[in-house]
C-alpha cells in the first residue's frame, strides 16, 4: 500500500508540473519522441551509416552554414564563430568554438544534424552532417581535409579541449 501510495503521488506531481496553466509545454507522443532520432553521445553510439570528408563537406558549409557562421568560420551575423579560438579559453576573452572548446567530435555531428542548418533543421542527411563535420574539423586543423568521417572514425578524432572539463561530483547528477 505504502508503495502504491508512493507511486500515485509521484504520478500526481508530474502531472501538475505538465499542467497547462501557461498554455505551454505539455507530454511528448511516443511518436514525436520516436522523431527525434537517436541521441548521439561522446562514444558514438547511434551513429548512422555515411560518411564524407572536409573536401565534400566545403560546398554544402558555404550553401548551408557560412551565411550564419562566416566563409572561414569565423563567425557571421546569425552565427557564432566555429573555428578559431585555439588557446583562448584562459584568457580573459575566451572564444569557445568547436576548435578550442566543443570536447568530442561526435556530439559535434549530433548537434548539426538536429539543429542545423538554424533556419531549416533537421534537413541535412547523414552524409552531408558527416562531411560538414568533416570541413569544420579541417577548418579547425583538428583532421586532414580527404580525412573520411564516419561511424567508426568521427569517435577517434580527439578534440584539443577533450580534458578540459571537470567532473560534476554533485550526488544528484550520477556517475559519468
Amino acid at each position: 500500500m505504502l508503495r502504491c501510495s508512493a507511486i500515485l503521488l509521484a504520478a500526481a506531481t508530474f502531472a501538475a508540473a505538465q499542467s497547462h496553466k501557461y498554455s505551454v509545454g505539455g507530454t511528448p507522443s511516443p511518436e514525436e519522441i520516436r522523431n527525434l532520432g537517436p541521441s548521439i553521445g561522446p562514444n558514438g553510439d547511434g551513429l548512422p551509416a555515411g560518411s564524407g570528408s572536409a573536401v565534400a563537406g566545403r560546398g554544402v558549409y558555404a550553401a548551408k552554414c557560412a551565411s550564419c557562421h562566416g566563409d572561414k568560420g569565423q563567425g557571421g551575423t546569425g552565427g557564432p564563430a566555429l573555428a578559431g579560438g585555439k588557446g583562448t579559453l584562459t584568457t580573459p576573452k575566451p572564444l569557445k568554438t568547436v576548435g578550442s572548446y566543443w570536447p568530442y567530435a561526435t556530439t559535434l555531428w549530433d548537434y548539426t544534424n538536429r539543429a542545423m542548418p538554424f533556419y531549416q533543421p533537421r534537413q541535412l542527411t547523414p552524409d552531408e552532417v558527416y562531411a560538414v563535420v568533416g570541413y569544420v574539423l579541417f577548418i579547425n586543423g583538428i583532421v586532414g581535409e580527404n580525412q573520411i568521417m564516419d561511424a567508426r572514425s568521427l569517435p577517434k578524432v580527439r578534440m584539443p579541449n577533450r580534458d578540459g572539463f571537470v567532473a560534476d561530483s554533485r550526488p544528484d547528477v550520477g556517475k559519468q
